[in-house]
């Protein structure tokens, strides 16, 4: 039996540094992702969204990989940001429980799905911590509209808090093609159906979805709040164009009398 661990191990990983910083022999390589051989049944798979995914290393061995990438942190078993599962392989049989993977044989494209997928849910993992914090903040807005009828943010804090909503939601969707299969799968049916099971294991659609949804919700609000920004701040402008006629018919009057 071996183990699949996968960590947040930063924000994002410069994948063209990695290479350079490890020097392992490359199984796949792209703009966005790395899989390294790093010796005899041992992978790791590195993921521009700051995942890396172990098979078969212990902790010494994945600090040894972390210090080499000089990324300022170790691993530890209770680490918030981290999902295993173990692979088994038995001759004939292909299965995919909560906790476990069995693969007929050591095939090094269906270890890959295994360590994608694992990888795929800690991001999802990190990105519902985002959107619940950004979904705490924005109600915190909401409660002072509810109890005062103002909107306690400025129109700066307000652009950039919609800015920040829109990167995040962005980056969910440019780094995590949780409906889209590899291209590996397209042609190999044991492949497809592997990439399939572990999608449904890990739940990775619906927790996409419901990820997805909550940023549609805050959207939805930060354009309410920039509607009732706007106005409030058209209001003034008109009290302003008001104020200005009433100086000027003043003055008019002023100038008329005397």
């Amino acid at each position: 039996m071996y183990s699949v661990i996968a960590l947040q191990v930063a924000k994002s990983l410069n994948i063209r540094r990695c290479k350079q910083q490890l020097a392992l022999p490359i199984c796949y390589s792209d703009s966005d992702e790395l899989f390294l051989s790093n010796g005899s049944k041992k992978y790791l798979y590195l993921f521009q969204y700051g995942v890396i995914a172990f098979f078969n290393h212990t902790p010494s061995e994945i600090n040894t990989i972390l210090a080499a990438l000089e990324i300022g942190t170790s691993y530890s078993v209770d680490a918030d940001l981290l999902e295993t599962i173990t692979v088994e392989i038995k001759a004939g049989a292909q299965q995919v429980t909560f906790d476990r993977v069995i693969l007929p044989d050591f095939e090094e494209e269906a270890l890959r799905l295994v360590l994608l997928n694992t990888s795929q849910s800690v991001a999802l993992d990190r990105y519902l911590e985002i959107t619940d914090g950004l979904l705490e903040e924005t109600n915190i807005y909401t409660q002072s509209l509810e109890t005062t009828g103002r909107l306690n943010i400025s129109g700066k804090n307000l652009k950039k808090f919609i800015g920040r909503v829109l990167n995040i939601k962005n980056q969910i969707s440019e780094n995590l093609y949780i409906f889209d299969s590899p291209e590996v799968t397209w042609e190999n049916e044991s492949l497809n159906k592997l990439n399939v099971a572990l999608k449904q294991t890990f739940d990775l659609k619906d927790r996409y979805r419901y990820i997805y949804e909550r940023t549609a919700i805050i959207k939805e609000d930060l354009e309410l709040f920039k509607d009732i920004m706007d106005h409030r701040e058209s209001s003034k402008l008109e009290w302003i164009i008001i104020a200005l006629i009433l100086l000027e018919v003043v003055d008019l009057f002023v100038f008329r009398l005397f």
